[in-house]
């Protein structure tokens, strides 16, 4: 690692930490509604620390409109940081809804969606970033 420092590089280490701990959740089978608000939980401060270092990412790269998770999600599309724009679009429509979910049915609804089309954004990113810092 050349630059420690680097806010995004920092933010990194926190985001490696959250993926991990929802994929460690995600093996639980069967979980119980408890631990589904713990996919649940850990599946909100992953993508949290995702946006937020692709945000600062992309601004040491010079791109200065990218405050909210949308601009930033965005904009690593269009430079090919992501693959799947839409994918990570319908990851950010749910995220907003998770804070709002109380119920049992949407809580499994959530736990799927996590464990199989979210969590593989996440972990898709992560790699890419952990190329950049490993070369």
């Amino acid at each position: 690692m050349e630059n420690p420092d680097v806010r995004w590089k920092q933010r990194f280490s926190n985001f490696s930490k959250s993926l991990n701990y929802l994929e460690q959740a995600l093996k639980i089978k069967s979980p119980d509604i408890v631990q589904k608000a713990g996919i649940i939980q850990f599946f909100e401060m992953s993508f949290e620390l995702s946006w937020k270092v692709l945000k600062d990412y992309l601004e040491e790269q010079g791109f200065e409109d990218v405050k909210s998770p949308r601009a930033a999600i965005k904009q690593a599309f269009e430079i090919g940081i992501i693959e799947n724009g839409h994918g990570w679009l319908e990851l950010l429509q749910d995220r907003n809804l998770t804070a709002h979910t109380y119920d049992e049915e949407k809580a499994n609804e959530m736990e799927q969606l996590i464990q199989n089309n979210y969590f593989p954004l996440l972990k898709k990113l992560h790699l890419y970033f952990e190329t950049k810092i490993n070369g």
